[in-house]
């Protein structure tokens, strides 16, 4: 006869089991919830994971489903995976609520910056993740067109409810404004309308809020971080030297408004010929090279594809369009060592106001 097994058992035997990014065990870290142990001693529990988009999960679930199994008599275990995204902890003038809110910026314009905001924020949604995007490139507002938004944004005349594309919630200038009109605002216009899509605009409960911010280094910079502490940003580069050289004015500008550089990702890195054979248009190895540089994750590579181009102007981002593809697979991938970095950051700030 097998020997009866209870949940302290089960919960001793989980504290071997260690979160392999947070680093620390899973017990600890208040992922192990809802342990039952049926009358046939078979275990069924949920492991609370931080993130929707952990890149991870598989690892620690299998990890998990090794611990109980060991146990002596266990004749079986069921796994639920959930997730509860962490708040950055970050005091903002707003009361937003809004856990994480990352920036993705370059330092020149025509790196694929855009394409890889809507890109991130539709992979963190398809995750599980409630997500949102501000396009702030108000020279530029290429958001509507790239989500696929043709319904402009409603209001009750004090709140603004963004419309939603891809279980993404959207807003831009680019609904305000004529597409033939050009915009030439100085600091004080830019800096209200950024404080509109802050302030005005009902976000609801949003795991991450993606920023797509104009190139350089300016006003709208400036004035975002004024009005929103970012959770972190992402620099966008290509290879070349040019591009490398304004990339990294972007990312120092990231350091000296002291927002947390998450990482930088090469765009655009190499093109693939139907033989197989990689051709380096841009140059090779520079996105690596200023990550390293500035001492800060080289989150990965994106390929060119042509379909990342039709896709921005069907407004299917290829994450959706055509998963499978070696661009959209780094895109995921960048996503979720996003999401990761975001929650080691919320930990490591929940624990520093702990002390």
């Amino acid at each position: 006869m097998s020997p009866t097994v209870n949940s302290e058992q089960v919960i001793d035997a989980l504290r071997q089991v260690i979160d392999p990014e947070l680093h620390k065990d899973i017990v600890s870290l208040n992922m192990v919830q809802n342990v039952v142990v049926g009358e046939d001693n078979r275990v069924t529990l949920t492991i609370m994971l931080t993130t929707p988009a952990c890149p991870l999960k598989n690892k620690i679930k299998a990890d998990v489903t090794d611990a109980i199994m060991a146990i002596e008599g266990v004749s079986g275990v069921d796994i639920e995976m959930s997730a509860r995204v962490r708040s950055d902890g970050l005091k903002r003038q707003v009361d937003l609520p809004i856990k994480n809110i990352v920036a993705v910026s370059s330092g020149k314009g025509g790196v694929g910056k855009s394409t890889i905001a809507v890109n991130l924020a539709v992979a963190l949604q398809r995750s599980g993740a409630r997500v949102g995007i501000m396009d702030a490139d108000i020279y530029g507002p290429n958001l509507p067109t790239m989500m696929g938004v043709t319904e402009p944004p409603s209001s009750d005349g004090e709140r603004i409810t963004p419309p939603t594309s891809f279980g993404v919630k959207v807003i831009s200038i680019g609904f305000f404004v004529p597409a033939d009109q050009p915009l030439i605002w100085r600091g004080p216009m830019l800096h209200n309308a950024i404080r509109q899509f802050v302030m005005d605009v009902e976000w609801g409960d949003l795991d991450y809020l993606i920023v797509d911010l104009p190139p350089g280094t300016g006003d709208v910079q400036l004035s975002l971080t004024q009005h929103l502490p970012l959770s972190g940003g992402i620099i966008v580069t290509l290879p070349q030297q040019v591009s490398l050289e304004d990339a990294r004015r972007g990312l120092y500008m990231l350091e000296k408004l002291e927002v947390p550089v998450l990482g930088v990702i090469e765009n655009m890195s190499y093109l693939e010929t139907a033989e197989g054979v990689r051709i380096d248009v841009f140059g090779s190895g520079g996105g690596k090279q200023l990550a390293d540089e500035a001492g800060v994750p080289f989150l990965g590579e994106i390929p060119m594809d042509p379909q990342v181009r039709i896709g921005g102007d069907n407004g299917q981002p290829i994450v959706i369009a055509q998963p499978e593809t070696p661009a959209a697979k780094a895109l995921q991938a960048i996503a979720e060592q996003m999401a990761a970095s975001l929650s080691i950051r919320a930990m490591q700030n929940a624990e520093a106001v702990k002390e």
